[in-house]
């Protein structure tokens, strides 16, 4: 049976990353989110170009804006890898191979123009496919397979555009955003 946002439940962590206790997704997302537990993947194709895709306008926070491919929360007890293909495959409609681990220790907060907080523990992950991604409506209303030095300069220059964690990851990201995809094989 597929979860609900509704039945869906996030876990709570403390400053260092250890689990505090559970809570429903549904509930958590508000004006003072408490630190959680998240995920964040970026995924290439064989040609080396990365997938973004825009938030579909029904979504509660940055509505319309475009961000890196997937991002979710695991299950209590899930093993990061196997969540982050869990919600590309259901949200995106992709299978992924080489999950690997990119910023480990990414950590953000951004608040919306609605006044909802994020709050999460982030670690980001890249991924490699080889098909073209069927996403949910409801996540997403637009994709786009793009050059990855062109994402960069195009969040530089118009950072309102995007998400806040996509501009945030790319900034801390070590090394050569581009020798993602081929690091990602390695």
């Amino acid at each position: 049976m597929e979860k609900t946002e509704s039945s869906e439940q996030v876990v709570l962590v403390d400053e260092q990353g250890t689990a505090i206790g559970v809570a429903d997704k549904a509930t958590v997302h508000d004006t003072d989110t408490p630190l959680h537990l998240a995920f964040s993947c970026h995924i290439f194709n064989g040609e080396g170009h990365v997938l973004v895709t825009r938030r579909a306008l029904g979504k509660k926070t940055w509505p319309g804006v475009w961000t890196n491919a997937v991002c979710g929360h695991p299950a209590p007890g899930e093993d990061m890898r196997e969540a982050v293909a869990r919600r590309v495959e259901h949200e995106i409609g992709l299978r992924i191979s080489h999950i690997e681990p990119m910023l480990p220790g990414f950590r953000y907060r951004a608040v919306d123009a609605s006044g909802v907080v994020e709050n999460e523990i982030c670690p980001v992950f890249t991924a490699l496919t080889d098909s073209d991604p069927t996403p949910l409506d409801d996540e997403v209303s637009e994709w786009q397979w793009v050059d990855p030095t062109q994402l960069q300069q195009a969040v530089r220059a118009t950072p309102f555009a995007f998400s806040p964690w996509l501009a945030m990851q790319l900034e801390a990201w070590p090394g050569d955003y581009r020798a993602a995809s081929e690091t990602s094989v390695r």
